[in-house]
């Protein structure tokens, strides 16, 4: 995430009230979060996040907006669009993916081109989160994805919440991972280092590569 150095940018973000922003949309990505316990994942597709290059409350950056699946549905925001809209800064930045959330008053300042099927990285329309679902992922290195994903179609970026210990269920970390639902023959991709998920007593449990071999399995290298 870009970091802000001016005073307008720092008095951003203790701000609570509504926030304007506007922009181009470099890219729109899936908006998903992962649990983890020791071995044990799940998911939740939650919606969408627009990577964009603007303003925010007057403030030039780079960032990204959440919206629901219903919006996207509706609008079929894709790269290119320039698009101008409200939103707030997250309660818990620590457990949000995007920089702003609760987006509204969305209006299309230009309309991109069509989306096309050329990449890395790829910009096509966003495909529904089930098709994410069916896909599967494989993890991906952080400085991979903040160089060369970040605008990718596949690429996510995703709130982790962990479980420490199954029997004191209050205790619990949370971190960001990086993963990619692309292709497997991306020339882009680096699977970076092997995560490691802290249990009780000290334990931890590594997340090894059959994890994402397993999760991809059914997809061709190009698919």
């Amino acid at each position: 995430m870009p970091v802000d150095k001016t005073t307008a940018a720092t008095d951003l973000l203790t701000a609570s009230h509504p926030i304007a922003w506007n922009g181009r949309v470099l890219g729109v990505q899936p908006r998903i979060d992962l649990m983890r316990s020791f071995d044990e994942r799940s998911h939740s597709y939650l919606g969408y996040l627009l990577v964009v290059d603007g303003h925010v409350d007057g403030v030039a950056r780079q960032f990204t907006v959440r919206i629901g699946p219903g919006m996207q549905a509706k609008h079929a925001i894709r790269a290119g669009d320039v698009l101008a809209g409200v939103a707030r800064l997250p309660a818990a930045p620590a457990r949000e993916a995007a920089d702003l959330y609760r987006a509204s008053g969305l209006r299309f300042e230009v309309r991109g081109p069509k989306p096309s099927l050329a990449g890395p990285p790829w910009t096509l329309l966003s495909p529904l989160l089930e098709i994410y679902r069916e896909r599967g992922h494989r993890r991906l290195d952080s400085r991979t994805y903040d160089a060369k994903c970040r605008s990718c179609s596949w690429g996510c970026r995703m709130p982790v919440e962990i479980i420490i210990d199954q029997w004191a269920p209050d205790r619990r970390e949370h971190r960001f991972e990086t993963f990619c639902y692309g292709p497997k023959s991306c020339p882009s991709y680096r699977p970076g280092p092997m995560r490691k998920v802290p249990g009780r007593k000290g334990m931890s449990w590594t997340e090894e590569d059959w994890v994402d071999e397993d999760a991809t399995a059914h997809r061709r290298a190009d698919d």
